[in-house]
């Protein structure tokens, strides 16, 4: 059995098993290492985070590059990653397929697939076709001889899109064209969670925000937490809490609550 293999019958083993996880989202193989070392159970991408990463905003990213950083993560540690796959980097169904096929030769072992368009006068694609990239990515997902676990993702609530009727009608759909695990990043309430969970039979993620906790969403049915690119931007807030106190009083006090490099390099072993 591969390496590939075996990780991604451990990823697809966390969403059979009771209770929930949390998924933290590394931005470069250095926090891949420190999240492994902290006691997770996979990884994640977040194309925010890596965006960042080269000076970019989220959506600024190409196929390419993605793709790049799919394989870093993936050959940092030896946990499984899901990546973010944005929508696939392509429009037409069959061409999502293939970004799902030569995603899975990184070593990941998981994407997910949005329904967001990028184009903010029609920001969602209309559902038929939003469930028909899911499906064919599902169908090029089984080709793989391994479990490779096809997350099916709505933006609606990103892009203002509250009613919770048209994200259910949306995430049901998904999860009828195969999708093996139901997303829709933009939750801020227990209720919302509630009503995601009890209208799909597959695992639920719901992304971390400041009003909710892990404890209390995976109570409600959440099956996967993921943290998105509030690591990475927590790591930015220390970065410019940092940069104020040198700018404002040319002091380094924020350097005695810092990490050894000793203790930086055994976090990263």
């Amino acid at each position: 059995m591969s390496a590939q293999s075996e990780k991604a019958r451990q990823f697809a083993a966390l969403h059979q098993a009771s209770g929930g996880f949390i998924l933290p989202n590394p931005w470069d193989a250095g926090s891949a290492r420190i999240m492994a070392n902290s006691g997770f159970k996979a990884l994640a991408t977040s194309s925010a985070a890596h965006a960042n990463t080269l000076g970019r905003g989220d959506y600024k990213i190409s196929l390419d590059e993605a793709l790049q950083h799919c394989r870093l993560i993936a050959s940092a540690t030896d946990l499984p990653v899901t990546a973010d796959l944005e929508n696939g980097f392509a429009h037409r169904p069959d061409q999502v397929a293939d970004t799902v096929l030569m995603a899975s030769e990184t070593g990941i072992v998981g994407c997910s697939i949005e329904d967001a368009t990028q184009d903010p006068h029609s920001p969602l694609y209309p559902l038929e076709l939003a469930v028909e990239r899911v499906r064919l990515a599902v169908v090029a997902s089984q080709r793989l001889g391994f479990p490779f676990l096809i997350t099916g993702r709505t933006e609606a609530l990103i892009h203002g899109i509250e009613d919770m009727g048209e994200i259910v009608r949306r995430l049901t759909a998904f999860e009828k064209a195969g999708a093996h695990v139901l997303y829709a990043p933009g939750v801020r309430t227990l209720d919302q969670a509630r009503q995601i969970c009890a209208s799909v039979k597959r695992p639920a993620n719901v992304m971390a925000h400041p009003d909710l906790s892990a404890p209390d969403l995976i109570a409600a049915g959440v099956k996967r937490v993921s943290l998105g690119p509030w690591l990475a931007r927590a790591a930015i807030q220390g970065l410019l809490t940092a940069i104020a106190e040198v700018n404002e009083h040319g002091t380094f006090r924020f350097a005695a609550s810092c990490p050894t490099g000793q203790t930086v390099a055994k976090l990263m072993q």
